[in-house]
């Protein structure tokens, strides 16, 4: 889980400080040696803990603060916009053509994640409406552009390559031809990595720089290598003027350590952040939400961008009509739990929850839950279509029980448990269909759980 040490180090130090009411400067003193020690701890660079801390401490004592209402809330904001600053303020956007396609080239260190990257950002910016073209320039690393060629299938998006014989520049320069021939208006260039920085590398990259023009340079960096993560970055941008990062793993990053650090350091934003391994894991990196996320106060925007993003407005009309209506039948609950699945593991859903404690959340066992939901999904699927739209079919016969629960691997409980849990649904829904007609009378009043 992203940040997960550095959040519930920060959210109990804040914590604390609400317990104290009134706070002093030895209160907000003690507060700040707690948040530098939980920064450093992190792997944040330390002249991004100093120069932080520093910031805070200063807005911290201040009168505003030691003699407001509630100093600790007004810490926390301080402590909030802060974070936010640090990491960027704001979204930083990619940089779009007017005329022509839109150049993206992908550069960092072998192992970052480039290629995958590539694949992540042509599927996003697909269901933005781009017409995505992937142009692949490593020619050195085996099989990399088989690789490229795989990602692409797998996400039904084209590929260009002239194979491993035919210089970076050139197969450059004939991708983006390619892409004005045949209208593609986002071209993504997959360029050469190594385990380590070399003066070759750099040439080839900026010799692609100068052929091609691109709309953006994007650094593409393992966050899990902390403080290497950072120095990578500044190297790259010494040597290219990167115009943005891209962080991998960043789900995978307990500590955090690169995502504070990068923009402080290099000047240049991040752009987006890979979170998982799926093709279509990969987020715009909002500060301001990082920062939320980071203090507990959740990420409300993101969940609900998310569920826009993989829900289908339509059938969850329709699932919504149905069940007011109490037509709900199991075949509406297999589509319920594909359309709940699409927004990803509970865990991450959770982690945009206000109030939330990431570290609660580490002693939950969400797999138990996943394979619950499975269960439920094998045991639907025994029934036959005429039982999912009756159920009560199932509910009056031992024998039908018996074989779904053979069929789905369950016991005859977890049958019975599944049609009490539809039945107990059905009964709620009408209860709250009649509040809601009530309502509508103006009868709210004179209902006995309302008087």
């Amino acid at each position: 889980m992203a940040f997960e040490g550095l959040a519930s180090k920060l959210q109990e130090t804040l914590k604390k400080l609400k317990g104290k009411g009134k706070l002093t400067e030895k209160d907000i003193k003690e507060a700040m040696r707690e948040v530098k020690l939980a920064l450093l701890e992190a792997d944040v660079n330390y002249k991004v803990v100093k120069q932080f801390v520093a910031n805070v401490s200063e807005k911290c004592v201040g009168a505003e603060v030691l003699e407001s209402l509630t100093p600790a809330q007004q810490v926390i904001k301080i402590v909030n916009d802060e974070l936010t600053a640090l990491m960027g303020v704001s979204e930083s956007k990619i940089n779009y053509s007017d005329q022509g396609p839109t150049v993206l080239m992908l550069v960092g260190l072998q192992g970052a994640g480039k290629t995958t990257m590539c694949g992540k950002l042509a599927l996003h910016m697909r269901k933005k409406n781009k017409k995505p073209l992937l142009v692949a320039c490593d020619i050195y690393r085996p099989a990399a552009i088989k690789q490229l060629e795989v990602v692409g299938k797998q996400i039904d998006v084209p590929v260009f390559s002239m194979g491993d014989k035919v210089s970076a520049v050139d197969i450059a320069k004939a991708g983006i031809a390619n892409a004005r021939e045949n209208g593609y208006n986002l071209v993504i260039i997959d360029t050469a990595g190594r385990l380590h920085i070399d003066e070759d590398l750099m040439q080839e990259l900026r010799d692609v720089k100068s052929a091609v023009n691109p709309n953006e340079i994007l650094l593409v960096v393992d966050s899990m290598t902390g403080q290497d993560a950072v120095n990578v970055s500044d190297t790259f941008n010494d040597s290219l003027d990167v115009s943005g990062v891209i962080l991998t793993k960043l789900d995978g990053d307990t500590r955090g350590g690169a995502a504070l650090s990068i923009r402080h350091i290099t000047g240049k934003p991040i752009k987006f952040a890979g979170v998982g391994e799926k093709m279509n894991d990969v987020e715009v990196f909002h500060p301001d939400r990082m920062a939320s996320r980071i203090l507990g106060m959740g990420d409300v925007l993101s969940l609900i961008e998310k569920a826009q993003q993989a829900i289908d407005e339509k059938e969850a009309q329709q699932l919504s009509d149905r069940m007011m209506n109490q037509e709900f039948n199991f075949d509406d609950y297999l589509m319920a739990m594909e359309q709940m699945k699409k927004l990803g593991p509970l865990n991450k859903l959770l982690e945009m929850v206000p109030g939330v404690n990431s570290q609660q959340l580490g002693d939950i066992d969400f797999s138990e839950g996943e394979k619950q939901l499975s269960k439920v999904k094998a045991m639907i699927q025994s029934m036959t279509a005429k039982e999912r739209r009756n159920p009560s079919l199932v509910a009056h016969s031992a024998s039908r029980k018996k074989r779904i629960a053979q069929g789905s691997g369950a016991s005859i409980q977890e049958v019975n448990k599944l049609l009490k849990g539809y039945e107990m649904m059905k009964k709620n829904m009408k209860q709250f269909k009649s509040i809601q007609k009530n309502a509508k009378k103006g009868l709210l009043g004179k209902l006995p759980f309302f008087s």
